[in-house]
């Protein structure tokens, strides 16, 4: 019997807006809003369906009645810029909250919050 290989279908954010949060990073990543479902409050989709079939992983956003705790988050998002500060300026400017500079082990980064609090970083490449 061959054994099952898993595949990334989704990368789920829960969020109280899902269109909003959606839009946002839409703009990020410059991947434009999937239209099946049709982006709404309570779910919205940044992909072309359910296999990535463009290679790229599919992003969903559910609205969820909870609101995010306010501990770290324990797993992030990390981009990367060839010029991190302007990067970072028009993350801010989409919307972003910068929250720190980070220069460890010899890296730089900014750690940011999305519009809903959801942490990520962006590094120089």
């Amino acid at each position: 019997m061959t054994p099952m290989t898993a595949r990334l279908a989704n990368i789920t954010f829960d969020c109280a807006d899902a269109a909003k949060l959606a839009g946002f990073w839409s703009d990020v990543l410059g991947r434009p809003l999937g239209t099946s479902p049709a982006p709404s409050e309570d779910v919205a989709t940044i992909g072309d369906g359910a296999h990535g079939s463009s290679g790229a992983p599919n992003w969903l956003f559910v609205r969820v009645p909870e609101p995010k705790r306010p501990s770290k988050n324990r797993v992030h998002l990390d981009l990367t810029a060839d010029d991190r500060e302007a990067e970072v300026q028009h993350l801010v400017a989409l919307g972003a909250t910068r929250i720190a500079d980070q220069d460890e082990y010899g890296l730089r980064w900014t750690v940011l919050q999305d519009p809903e609090g959801n942490e990520f970083c962006v590094a120089q490449a």
